[in-house]
C-alpha cells in the first residue's frame, strides 16, 4: 500500500467531493473543483422572468418583454414595458442582461416555440431604461439564438450565449465593446445543456444552465468557463442549486462585487415547453420569479459571521 501524505489525502478528498457533486452529469465534470464557495442568504420576488443585472445602487431585471429597476432592498423603482420602441428590427423577447457604465446591455431577439431569429445587441440607458443604440449582429457567427449577454470589464468586450442546442449552443460569442465589431466565437467543452445566462467575474465567464428536469425535482447548475485567447475553453461545474424553494427554470445571473454576492434568477410554478410557459404545476396558479442572493468567497477562505 502506497503511503498517502496529508496534502495528497486532502486533494483526493476534494476530488471525491467534486465527483459526487457531478453525479448525474455523466461524469463529465468529475475531478474538477469549483473556484468559489456559495452560501444562500435570501431571495426576493421580482416581476421579470428572464435576467438580473446589478450596479452599485440598483438591481435591473428583464422580463421577456419588459425591463424593471429595483433598489437593493428589492423595491420596484421603475419599469419600461415597451422596451422595443426604437429597435430597427422587430423583437419580442429579452434574455439575460448586464449593466456597465450607466448602460444596460440587452440580449434581444424574435423568439417563438424554441426558435430564435433577428438577434440584437441593444443598449438602454440605465437611468431611464429607454433604448439608446444597438450593435450590429454578425450572422456569419452561426449564432441562432441569444439567451444572455455580459460585459468583460477587463478586456472591454461583450459576450453572448445561446440557449438553442446543436452548433449554436456549443459556443460563446464575443464582440468589441468600443466598436461593436464581432471578434470571434469560442467553443466550450463539455457543453452545458440549455445555457440561460452568462457573466464575467474574476477572469472567468460563468454560465447558468437549465439542465435539471423540473418534473423530477432535479436542480439546475452554474458552470465556470476558462476563457483564453484559444478557440476553445474548458468548462467546470461550479455549483448545483439544491437550495431553491422548488426546482423550476434557472435564468440569468450577476455578481455583485461590492456586496460579495452571486445573484441568480429563478422561475417556479410554470411548466416550460420549448422555452415558453405552458400551464402550471400542482399547487400553482401563477409563475413566481425570484432572485436568489448567495454570499461568495474564494475556496480556502473562512466565511465571515
Amino acid at each position: 500500500m502506497k503511503k498517502i501524505t496529508l496534502g495528497l489525502f486532502i486533494i483526493l478528498l476534494l476530488a471525491g467531493a467534486s465527483s459526487a457533486h457531478a453525479k448525474g452529469k455523466g461524469g463529465k465534470y468529475a475531478g474538477q473543483l469549483p473556484t468559489f464557495a456559495y452560501k444562500l442568504k435570501d431571495s426576493f420576488e421580482v416581476k421579470g422572468r428572464q435576467g438580473i443585472a446589478v450596479d452599485d445602487k440598483h438591481y435591473y431585471v428583464s422580463g421577456s418583454k419588459a425591463i424593471y429597476k429595483y433598489d437593493k432592498n428589492g423595491q420596484l423603482l421603475a419599469s419600461n414595458e415597451n422596451p422595443f420602441e426604437g429597435y430597427a428590427v422587430p423583437s419580442n423577447h429579452i434574455g439575460d442582461i448586464d449593466v456597465f457604465n450607466g448602460e444596460l446591455f440587452i440580449s434581444a431577439e424574435w423568439f417563438e416555440d424554441g426558435v430564435g431569429k433577428d438577434i440584437q445587441i441593444a443598449i438602454h440607458d440605465a437611468e431611464t431604461l429607454k433604448f439608446k443604440r444597438s450593435f450590429k449582429f454578425e450572422p456569419s457567427s452561426g449564432q441562432e439564438e441569444v439567451s444572455g449577454i455580459c460585459v468583460d470589464r477587463d478586456k472591454r468586450t461583450v459576450w453572448m450565449c445561446s440557449w438553442v442546442g446543436g452548433n449554436s449552443g456549443n459556443y460563446l460569442y464575443e464582440y468589441s465593446l468600443d466598436t461593436g465589431k464581432y471578434l470571434r466565437k469560442v467553443h466550450i467543452a463539455p457543453v452545458p445543456q440549455w445555457v440561460q445566462g452568462v457573466y464575467y467575474y474574476k477572469g472567468y465567464l460563468f454560465v447558468t444552465a437549465d439542465d435539471g428536469e423540473a418534473d423530477y425535482d432535479e436542480p439546475d447548475h452554474l458552470y465556470r468557463v476558462n476563457i483564453t485567447e484559444k478557440t476553445f475553453a474548458t468548462v467546470t461545474l461550479e455549483k448545483t442549486f439544491t437550495e431553491i424553494k422548488r426546482q423550476g427554470e434557472i435564468e440569468g445571473l450577476a455578481f455583485d462585487e461590492k456586496a460579495g454576492e452571486l445573484l441568480v434568477h429563478f422561475n417556479r410554478g410554470a411548466r416550460i415547453i420549448l422555452g415558453m410557459p405552458k400551464g402550471f404545476y400542482p399547487g400553482y396558479e401563477r409563475e413566481i420569479s425570484e432572485v436568489y442572493r448567495f454570499a461568495v468567497r474564494p475556496l480556502g477562505k473562512k466565511a465571515k459571521d
